[in-house]
């Protein structure tokens, strides 16, 4: 049998090194220097959802969060790093020098960190942008406010834009124990107001939708007896955004007038502020189209039902007719004198009872 071929060992008797290897390392030296590179607890920034295209999403992404983050916080600002270290040079005192040097060795790995950064998220078609210095409701909310007024549309791949206030270990104890401090500055007395939790979970299986959304409605409830509950138009949005092993928490204002965040959908929103709620509009519009329809094809059928609209509404106030009577009056028949025999009837039970 042929001897197995040896591969020559390298120079010094060390093994080779495999490419993953060196890819962790070079992953760690950019988070020392960069930051985080990869969703973890204790980031706040910005989750962007995208339609298939991550790499474009990451370019609208930036451009439109810098030109609002500069009318709200102002230009980024850079300092050079020459003009310190000359500045140093000319210091008589060694251990000042050294001492200043080193500071701005520091301030300036500090500067590295741009205001906004891309990170790996985790999920597919959804990024995460790392803020640093500003207020992430702050500059969403504003981003929106000024679509939802311009109507024009700024972004072709974006879909939603959630800000991210807070992050966490995605398991209940740790939520909890977070979002008791988290919440209070919307919900403990004395603030109060209407609110409701939306929930969503990717690449994450051992987490319970009710269960996670009955324990932050409980501890919501806990922080001031007034708050309540309202599915229709809540005052604030409790998100709850699970990627992997991470919990991403925000309160939002406007979350159903900005059609949850989307910019694709506020764009096509009606101006008036005042437009009613899903339901309502789904309910008393349609009513009042079929009955408009059914006015101007037949005006028979019009009638009849002009004649059976208040006395549905009589029902609902309790005044109720027998379904004989209301077939009568539709087929166009005489009117039974009601009011006469329950004014009669009344009459005589009075008499009854004196």
């Amino acid at each position: 049998m042929a001897a197995p071929v040896q591969q020559p060992s390298q120079p010094g008797g060390g093994k080779r090194k495999g490419k993953a290897q060196y890819v962790q390392a070079k992953r760690a030296r950019r988070c020392d220097a960069a930051g985080p590179r990869q969703l973890e607890p204790g980031l706040q920034g910005i989750l962007i959802t995208c339609n298939m295209n991550e790499r474009k999403c990451v370019e609208e992404a930036y451009s439109l969060l810098n030109e609002y983050g500069d009318d709200l916080y102002g230009p980024e600002k850079f300092t050079d790093k020459d003009q310190q270290l000359s500045g140093s040079e000319e210091e008589d005192d060694v251990e000042a020098a050294l001492k200043k040097e080193v500071g701005d060795i520091k301030a300036s790995t500090e500067k590295r960190l741009r205001r906004f950064q891309s990170v790996e998220s985790g999920a597919n078609n959804v990024v995460f942008i790392r803020t640093l210095g500003i207020e992430p409701e702050k500059l969403v909310h504003h981003i929106l406010q000024d679509v939802y007024k311009t109507k024009k549309r700024k972004t072709r791949v974006i879909l939603r834009m959630l800000p991210i206030s807070g992050t966490c270990k995605a398991f209940l104890e740790d939520m909890k124990k977070y979002a008791e401090t988290f919440l209070e500055p919307w919900f403990k007395a004395p603030n109060k107001g209407t609110f409701q939790i939306v929930y969503k979970s990717r690449n994450n299986s051992h987490m319970n939708r009710e269960e996670v959304i009955k324990e932050l409605a409980g501890i919501v409830g806990s922080l001031n007896s007034e708050n309540k509950v309202d599915l229709t138009n809540p005052q604030y949005t409790v998100v709850v955004e699970i990627i992997k092993a991470v919990c991403c928490l925000s309160v939002v204002k406007d979350y159903m007038l900005f059609r949850k965040y989307n910019l694709q959908e506020v764009v096509k929103t009606a101006k008036d502020p005042s437009q009613l709620p899903p339901k309502l509009r789904n309910g008393k519009e349609a009513k009042l189209e079929t009955d408009d329809k059914l006015n101007q094809s037949d005006p028979k059928e019009g009638e009849n039902n002009q004649q059976v609209v208040p006395q549905n509404e009589e029902e609902e106030l309790g005044e109720t007719k027998p379904r004989s009577e209301t077939q009568v009056e539709s087929e166009g028949g005489a009117k039974p004198e009601l009011p006469s025999q329950i004014q009669e009837g009344s009459k005589s039970n009075e008499n009854d009872l004196s």
